[in-house]
């Protein structure tokens, strides 16, 4: 399995592709923005995209979603709890542009264990609560996606629309911090870190 980091869009976020080297399967988690530069990456790498995937539906990791969908014709899956989200987004983007993100609508969605195969790639869905209400992360192949939920030294914002940080606390303490402590955690902004290295040194969140 490879990982493949793109830092797109003002508000420097991590689109992540992540795909089989030997059948070329492959996903891409959060694309925010700079949808061309996320396709190019894709055809450079021969790639076959099989799932978009939203770890939540701000508009800081949906802003590419039809590009990349219309381009590559892969399912666009999101957790149902967030589509209320997504068509906000939707509606603000028809607003100051144009009538095309009317299209944007999750094809499936995300359910609490739910496996994503992307060749022989294994990938199961956390639903993690707090930051957003459909907020998950995917864990597989010893590392885990964790959208805005965790990050190095920090944690996701909790004040926005239907963000709890109770719920926030729970999601990291009752799932992240159950993985092993070496899982490499890759977050929605910002630099990768350990489960271990949060459970035990973040100041937001540790564990209990």
């Amino acid at each position: 399995m490879k990982i493949l980091v793109m830092v797109v869009g003002p508000i420097q976020t991590n689109c992540y592709l992540v795909y089989d080297e030997d059948t070329k399967d492959a996903m891409v988690v959060d694309p925010g923005f700079d949808g061309e530069r996320i396709l190019e990456a894709v055809r450079e790498n021969g790639l076959n995209v099989k799932y978009i995937v939203n770890t939540h539906a701000h508009m800081d990791h949906v802003g590419a979603d039809m590009e990349v969908k219309e381009a590559t014709g892969a399912p666009l899956l999101l957790h149902r709890l967030d589509a209320p989200l997504l068509e906000e987004f939707r509606e603000m983007h028809m607003r100051k542009h144009s009538a095309r993100q009317r299209e944007i609508v999750a094809d499936m969605t995300l359910e609490e264990g739910q496996v994503l195969e992307i060749g022989k790639a294994r990938f199961t869905v956390l639903h993690t609560p707090g930051h957003s209400p459909g907020g998950v992360c995917l864990v597989g192949e010893g590392v885990c996606f964790c959208g805005d939920t965790l990050f190095q030294g920090s944690v996701g914002r909790t004040d926005f629309m239907g963000g709890s940080f109770e719920a926030l606390k729970a999601s990291i303490q009752n799932k992240l911090y159950c993985l092993d402590d070496a899982t490499p955690v890759f977050p929605g902004h910002g630099d990768a870190t350990t489960v271990g290295a949060e459970k035990w040194g973040n100041p937001f969140v540790r564990a209990e």
